[in-house]
């Protein structure tokens, strides 16, 4: 019988103590100088992909937050117009309600003027520029006048109504109603005291230096 052919290739058995140790032996030192090389070029090649990928990252990021940033500022933008165009609309409709209410007060004033001739007088000054602070002034001179009757007259005279007009037809200028309107003759009343005095304080200052009283 021949001898048993080894193959280089096999595992070389060790006895080492008794026990068996086997282990296939690579010679790292003549290892193949091309592959390490591919290895490196592929390990530095995968670094930078990772970088450029994490750049690319903050970029789509940060674009985002850019984006996002815009559609916050258009949003703030357009709150802020329709905010003003619902306060422009509010107040739009509080002053057709202020003026309705005052359009209100006017005609219940008015359709009451010959129970209450004051307020109508009250109520006028402002429209002949005369302020607040000349209504006692009126009150008085036309209280020495007629004490506010818009019947009474001077049958001496022939002076008629609130204001005393001299004669009294003089108020048809305004209306044709002036013997029973109040409204027609205190809206005489305050012209005529304008154009001849500038001021019911002005009349009733020359009303009390004149005697008989007249204006």
């Amino acid at each position: 019988m021949g001898r048993p052919l080894v193959s280089t290739s096999l595992v070389a058995a060790v006895v080492t103590g008794g026990v068996a140790v086997s282990g296939a032996f690579e010679d790292t030192a003549n290892a193949d100088p091309l592959s390490l090389a591919v290895d490196e070029l592929t390990s530095s090649t995968s670094t930078e992909q990772s970088e450029v990928a994490l750049q690319d990252d903050v970029r789509v990021a940060a674009d985002r937050s850019a984006t996002n940033g815009q559609r916050a500022v258009v949003a703030a933008a357009a709150a802020e117009v329709d905010r003003a165009k619902a306060a422009a609309l509010a107040k739009q409709r509080r002053e057709k309600q202020e003026r309705a209410a005052r359009a209100a007060e006017r005609n219940r004033v008015l359709e009451n003027a010959q129970d209450d001739p004051k307020s109508v007088a009250r109520l006028l000054l402002p429209e002949f520029g005369f302020g607040e602070s000349q209504w006692s002034c009126l009150e008085q001179l036309w209280i020495g006048e007629s004490d506010w009757r818009w019947w009474a007259s001077n049958p001496s005279s022939g002076a008629y109504g609130i204001p005393q007009s001299l004669p009294g037809n003089k108020m048809a200028s305004v209306a044709p109603d002036w013997r029973t309107n109040p409204v027609t003759q205190i809206t005489w009343g305050l012209d005529y005291i304008k154009r001849s005095y500038g001021s019911p304080c002005n009349a009733l200052s020359q009303w009390q230096a004149r005697s008989p009283h007249w204006y």
